[in-house]
């Protein structure tokens, strides 16, 4: 008897010890857990699985050391407050573009897209080779913040509206949805200007208090439903010609990090970017061609001295911007002198391929 109350005693012993070593605090067995903030809706393609398809890597690159967990716009903090959540500590990472953050500094514009800027090789180079990355990084470091460069959504489409923009009195007083630099230019030419996280654009659109929108591309602008309010689609996307992303982490917890976790997550990040940008160019075209065939949209190209006079507006914008202050003045020189070098090789490199495969029938 005394045998046999020993043993159910053991027996439920081990399992209160089993159930304690389950529940214990990860930390205590020396897994970090980082809370990785997003700007985008939950699972939305290319931008939201993106985030949850790094997680993952990181997750099984570091064997089970590191623990991210993703956080949807609004789920944790709202959207547009990812930046200030991992300044302050509440998140460890996020997910997002750097041109949300211009009221810190004008110079984030610099490292995600610029009006006749950067495509995304050009700027992946500027960034890898020349002074982006390290001028990204100084910039950062004043909010205690590490930043890496994300994946490239590539040249965006030049957005929905609702009427035909025939001239360039049209944009007067049009109420659009267009970030960063893009929307000054804008604004410059008669609009009304509103930045709106993605989750938040289509019911703006339906609701009439926007006249029109930019977002991505044919994939993820399929995916919105845009084309049921808006039946014109203009290209090309003057505006965010790379729209680099980025993924930022505090530098304290960067810095609380293990070198090879620092490099796993420095590595998946690189991975991801690749993957990223081949996925969107990819399902673009399919997505493009449903958005004409199945849904009647009217594709349509800015006329060419509406895309001049964007243009000068352009460089005016940026030109006063990157003279905003020292640092900013910085970057905008190195961007500027960077941006001469990729235009001589990609007139004769890229689109001389392009001019010379449009003459083909294939």
């Amino acid at each position: 008897m005394k045998r046999r109350k020993f043993l159910q005693g053991a027996a439920a012993g081990g399992v209160a010890a089993a159930a304690a070593t389950v529940s214990a605090p990860a930390i205590s067995q020396g897994i970090k857990q980082l809370k990785m903030v997003t700007t985008w809706p939950k699972n939305f393609p290319g931008l939201g699985t993106g985030a949850e398809r790094l997680a993952a890597r990181i997750n099984t690159m570091s064997g089970g050391s590191l623990e991210v967990k993703v956080y949807a716009g609004g789920e944790l903090v709202p959207p547009f407050e990812s930046f200030n959540a991992v300044r302050d500590g509440k998140a460890e990472m996020s997910h997002s573009v750097s041109y949300y953050w211009q009221g810190h500094s004008p110079a984030f514009n610099f490292f995600a897209a610029v009006p006749y800027g950067f495509n995304a090789a050009e700027h992946a180079a500027w960034m890898l080779w020349g002074d982006g990355h390290k001028l990204w990084t100084e910039l950062c470091d004043q909010f205690n913040i590490v930043p890496f460069m994300r994946a490239s959504t590539g040249v965006q489409m030049g957005g929905w509206f609702r009427k035909e923009m025939k001239t360039m009195d049209d944009f007067k007083g049009l109420k659009f949805r267009m970030p960063g630099l893009g929307g000054e230019v804008l604004r410059r030419l008669g609009a009304t200007v509103v930045n709106l996280p993605g989750g938040e654009i289509f019911p703006a659109l339906q609701a009439g208090t926007i006249d029109g929108t930019e977002w991505v591309g044919p994939w993820n602008d399929l995916a919105f439903g845009f084309y049921k309010v808006a039946k014109y689609y203009y290209w090309p996307g003057f505006h965010e010609p790379c729209t680099t992303g980025e993924v930022l982490v505090n530098k304290k917890v960067w810095q609380g990090l293990s070198k090879q976790q620092q490099e796993i997550i420095s590595v998946a990040i690189q991975a991801e970017a690749t993957i990223e940008l081949a996925e969107f160019n990819y399902k673009s075209g399919d997505a493009l061609d449903t958005l004409l065939t199945k849904h009647n949209v009217q594709l349509r190209k800015f006329p060419d001295d509406m895309l001049k006079n964007m243009g000068q507006a352009a460089v005016d914008v940026v030109a006063e911007v990157g003279n905003k202050d020292a640092f900013t003045k910085k970057v905008y020189e190195s961007f500027v002198a960077a941006r001469k070098k990729a235009i001589g090789w990609s007139a004769l490199g890229e689109q001389g391929y392009m001019n010379a495969r449009s003459l083909m029938k294939l």
